[in-house]
């Protein structure tokens, strides 16, 4: 296949987007069909903060078109609290709380590490080695999850690869040794634009590339300019041409930009979306 830019949102459930991207009395139970339909890909960031139901991935497959790819954000439990020690059976109910769920639309799992996390390579590689590569693996080890699971489904519905991305925040991840380490175990480090506050580390370390935009003058609150958005497209096109899929997601959400920036930056790639392909898209 081609590759694909698969550009959106973090989240989208956000009042602030209410009568302002979203229209003004549209149901909330239809915020994420709206978005979906005028990007090619969003974040899932509730899995995050606790563990979901496969009822919910359901919920989200069937709210997004054919095409839509959903990225999952990994439990802040594995990364925060247990801070990745000793989180054998944490992946395990993570992954059988209805990940496999989503199928096809299934994007890479995204780790998102607290800025207290230093580069340690016993135990970040400890880490990776534990992440499973396909769905099979997936569902194998998902099969192992304890009864903290209040919703399980193992059953992968397709056969494929399953990617992850890894954040780092602390600046001793931006080191050769670190990218070496991703690189071995096929994992991307996602490429953080944050107004300076995280590293950027741009180098390519999978077959794939995960940009976080957080605001490029004010964590998460800033607007990305017409000149910005000219030069992320002009990376996005040079990872295209490179044979990359392209994974952007706008995270600039407190004044409402993440929306509109990631339509702008699509509109520059030049890829349709459901909106623009179906008139009568909600």
């Amino acid at each position: 296949m081609s590759p694909r830019a698969l550009v959106g949102v973090s989240g989208w459930r956000y009042p602030r987007w209410r009568g302002d991207f979203y229209p003004t009395g549209l149901p909330q139970r239809l915020e994420l069909t709206y978005a979906a339909e005028r990007m090619t890909s969003v974040e899932l960031n509730g899995s995050f903060y606790s563990l979901q139901r496969p009822a919910s991935y359901a919920g989200w497959y069937e709210a997004t078109p054919p095409n839509c790819v959903l990225a999952v954000k990994g439990g802040r439990f594995v990364t925060h609290l247990k801070r990745l020690r000793g989180v054998e059976r944490a992946l395990a109910n993570f992954f059988a709380s209805g990940v496999l769920v989503l199928g096809e639309k299934l994007g890479p799992v995204l780790w998102q590490l607290p800025e207290t996390i230093e580069f340690d390579p016993g135990l970040v590689g400890d880490f990776l080695a534990l992440l499973p590569r396909d769905t099979d693996a997936t569902a194998a080890l998902a099969v192992t999850h304890d009864g903290k699971v209040k919703g399980v489904d193992t059953t992968p519905r397709t056969h494929g690869a399953v990617r992850h991305a890894l954040e780092p925040r602390h600046p001793s991840f931006d080191s050769d040794r670190a990218r070496a380490l991703c690189a071995e175990h096929g994992v991307a480090i996602v490429v953080a634009d944050s107004a300076g506050r995280w590293p950027t580390m741009p180098d390519a370390t999978s077959d794939f590339r995960y940009v976080r935009l957080h605001g490029e003058t004010e964590l998460y609150a800033s607007g990305y300019t017409d000149a910005s958005l000219d030069r992320w497209a002009k990376q996005c096109e040079t990872w295209l041409g490179e044979g990359h899929d392209v994974h952007v997601y706008f995270d600039n959400d407190a004044r409402g930009h993440a929306p509109h920036d990631a339509v702008r930056l699509l509109a520059r790639l030049g890829v349709p979306t459901a909106a623009t392909t179906t008139p009568d898209a909600t």
